[in-house]
């Protein structure tokens, strides 16, 4: 795909979705990073059902902190992996309060350290709560990356690596959430909807579908 073709479909992208975010609820740094820990192999929107209930009692490292593991357990235990995201929230409160005084870090390096936390999480917070140029990388955008021809890649840091390089610094901050929403509602794991697709002319998927 050449640059042209990249170009004309971030701007549709962008002219049918001027200020894209994130699907998670948050109102701070601190609550958009539990939330994206949470959302590991989880949808957003089971993960906004159980932050509706947490937020309101503990949305702070040192209230998160008091209600220990089990208390914690008792709030997400909807949500996959649980026990797991439990005890690596209760350590990474721990980190923040000890070692960035209560605040979520505005550096790679510091976020990565927490427990709990991969590229893909700190890209997430370094892009959405924080505005860097940052492009997390999941499965949706992925599929949308390889299956368009828009920067294929064998693996999610070949192509966050290709996004980076290919994509015009205009359109940085917004394409991640563009491309997750493509995937999410349109260019669908199963069975894309081409025929829906503001994108199709533009797309080098051999095996359109009329749906």
């Amino acid at each position: 795909m050449n640059k042209e073709k990249r170009i004309e479909i971030l701007k549709r992208l962008r002219a049918a979705n001027p200020h894209p975010t994130t699907e998670l609820n948050f109102s701070s740094p601190f609550e958009l990073l539990i939330a994206v820990i949470l959302s590991a192999q989880a949808t957003d929107k089971g993960v906004n059902k159980v932050t509706d209930k947490l937020f309101p009692v503990a949305n702070t490292p040192q209230a998160i902190l008091a209600l220990g593991v089990d208390g914690l357990k008792e709030y997400i235990k909807t949500i996959g992996l649980f026990n797991s995201k439990a005890e690596n929230i209760i350590k990474t409160c721990r980190d923040l309060i000890e070692k960035h005084n209560g605040e979520v870090p505005e550096d790679r390096a510091a976020l990565e350290a927490l427990a709990g936390v991969g590229r893909k999480t700190a890209n997430v917070v370094l892009n959405t709560a924080f505005g860097h140029p940052t492009i997390a990388v999941d499965t949706h955008i992925f599929r949308v990356c390889n299956r368009t021809g828009f920067a294929p890649g064998k693996d999610v840091v070949k192509v966050e690596e290709k996004l980076i390089k290919v994509v015009p610094a205009e359109f940085k901050v917004d394409v991640h959430h563009w491309l997750i929403l493509h995937g999410r509602y349109t260019c669908v794991a199963r069975k894309p909807r081409c025929g829906a697709c503001m994108i199709e002319d533009f797309c080098e998927y051999k095996e359109k579908t009329d749906y």
